[in-house]
Formats: C-alpha cells, sequence, structure tokens
C-alpha cells in the first residue's frame, strides 16, 4: 500500500522521490524544481501514513471531516497533517489531500510587468 501512494504521487507533474533520512523508512515526494517536499510517506505503529501540507483553515477541515487526519506527526502541526491510510478517508480524499499539498508547495509563477 506504502507503493501505491508513493506511485499515484509519482504521477504528479515534475516530482521526484527522495529518502532524506537515514534508514530510508521515509519517502519525501519533491518538486523538481524547488525541492519541497509536498508528501512524505512512512510507516509507524503498523500503519502507513501520509504527511500533507494544508492551509490551517482546511487542517481543521480534514480533521474535523476525518478520524484518519490528525495534526502531522513530526512537523508543524499547524502547516501539516498526516493521514492514516485504511481508516475511514478514501483513496479520491487522499489524494485530494496530497493534491492540495502539491499546489500549495509547488513554485509561484511571477508575472512581468
Amino acid at each position: 500500500m506504502k507503493n501505491f501512494y508513493i506511485d499515484k504521487c509519482l504521477e504528479l507533474r515534475d516530482v521526484y522521490l527522495d529518502y532524506p533520512f537515514d534508514k530510508g523508512e521515509w519517502a519525501a515526494v519533491r518538486h523538481s524544481d524547488n525541492k519541497k517536499i509536498f508528501a512524505l510517506i512512512y510507516e509507524r505503529n503498523n500503519n502507513i501514513c501520509i504527511n500533507f501540507k494544508n492551509t490551517p483553515e482546511w487542517g481543521v477541515f480534514w480533521r474535523e471531516s476525518f478520524d484518519a487526519v490528525s495534526p502531522a506527526y513530526h512537523m508543524n502541526k499547524e502547516h501539516w497533517s498526516t493521514v492514516i491510510i485504511g481508516s475511514d478517508a478514501d483513496e479520491c480524499q487522499i489524494m485530494q489531500m496530497v493534491a492540495d499539498s502539491y499546489n500549495l508547495t509547488k513554485s509561484k509563477k511571477r508575472i512581468k510587468k
């Protein structure tokens, strides 16, 4: 299941997979241009989890809507959340969380004046 979500994240445009920590247990999916992480996929307490970035408002929404979503493990609790795979959030909802995180962390295009 972990690899399924890694593969789904890698379908997004201009991203790559990284293992930034020593043991290689945390898969980080990053933007190619700015190197920002938008999804961290790992196993904790026998659950597959994904940390994703969110606005504070959406973080509250996701956490109130699903038991599977909580303030992010090892991240800023206001701007990041954790979703547990296989709980009450389905694949479509989880991928919406990841897509929102992708959009929040991608490079901003500058408009020339």
